[in-house]
């Protein structure tokens, strides 16, 4: 499909990607959103956390939340989705990637943005104990580069899955990871490296003899961490080879699901491979939004329903 247009034009103050994406991270808050927790036990012993909130009627159309690097089940962006779709007829389950939900997984491997063997058996759990006719998929982020991966690698996707958003993308990994070593995303960067640092030293104590104290001082950077950890926990030979693997951008053109990506051209997060224009005309399946604004995982919108919200509503209810 050709590239869509957008609409959005924030106040002044959120048309900077960097205001916007710190006030979607740290300032908005949102409420109202009941979740039940469900663990799920996985096909090599680890478990998933998965929370649902419920439709305010009776339904058979949910909504599987994906959320981004170091997130979980109950930042703003993803209680957000939950609350609008929840408001519009959508049950939703919100995923906790291994070690997200409060609590270290139990193994030597994590997640990452490829890891859609995980996705995999919360789809089959979800089929196989749920009477859902219409499921859909939303990501942020590395959820949504998750989300594309595994609707264009060739998995044997349900009848039941009816279509996909995917917000923020950095479909390419290592150009992603290039913007994120910048000067501009020096403090973004420290974040995320304080967090992965934290649960690794978390994991050290389960798997001591894998994870040593002179591996950890040898990260200083994002990169480092995926060569030091992400590469090694999950079979990858280093960063660069998780990267390239991982990355969504190669098989999006095997899509065969209607798919929406939305990625704001002020998103510092993402480069030019990142924006898959090429790929987008040429399945019909693949629909592209680059709004001039809206920074990374932004967005802002009136009454704290943000831009990606509504237009994943509007998306999935013309589908």
């Amino acid at each position: 499909m050709p590239q869509l247009t957008s609409n959005y034009l924030p106040p002044f103050l959120f048309r900077s990607g960097h205001f916007a994406t710190i006030y979607s991270g740290i300032i908005r808050s949102v409420n109202g959103v009941v979740q039940k927790r469900e663990r799920i036990i996985l096909s090599d012993g680890d478990f998933l956390d998965l929370d649902w909130s419920d439709s305010s009627a009776p339904t058979q159309k949910l909504v599987i939340l994906l959320h981004g690097l170091e997130g979980d089940a109950q930042r703003p962006y993803i209680t957000g989705s939950a609350k609008i779709l929840n408001q519009n007829g959508y049950d939703t389950c919100a995923v906790n990637y291994r070690s997200c939900s409060g609590e270290t997984n139990t193994t030597y491997r994590s997640y990452h943005s490829g890891a859609t063997e995980d996705l995999r058996e919360v789809i089959d759990h979800i089929l196989n104990t749920k009477n859902y006719s219409e499921i859909y998929l939303k990501g942020f982020s590395l959820g949504g580069n998750l989300l594309l991966k595994y609707l264009g690698e060739g998995n044997d996707v349900p009848k039941q899955l009816k279509g996909a958003v995917a917000v923020s993308v950095p479909c390419n990994l290592y150009d992603s990871c290039k913007q994120l070593l910048s000067p501009k995303n020096i403090l973004y960067a420290i974040r995320f490296k304080g967090n992965l640092l934290t649960k690794l030293r978390q994991k050290q104590q389960l798997f001591p003899e894998k994870i040593t104290d002179s591996d950890i001082k040898k990260i200083k950077t994002l990169k480092d961490f995926d060569d030091i950890y992400t590469s090694r926990a999950h079979g990858f030979k280093d960063a660069l080879d998780y990267y390239q693997k991982s990355s969504s951008l190669q098989f999006l053109p095997a899509i065969q699901v209607p798919s929406l990506t939305i990625n704001a051209k002020n998103d510092s997060f993402l480069g030019k491979e990142c924006f898959p224009f090429k790929e987008t005309e040429e399945n019909p399946s693949l629909y592209l939004e680059t709004p001039t604004f809206g920074g990374h995982v932004g967005f802002w919108g009136k009454n704290n329903v943000t831009y990606t919200e509504k237009r994943a509503l509007d998306f999935f209810d013309s589908l």
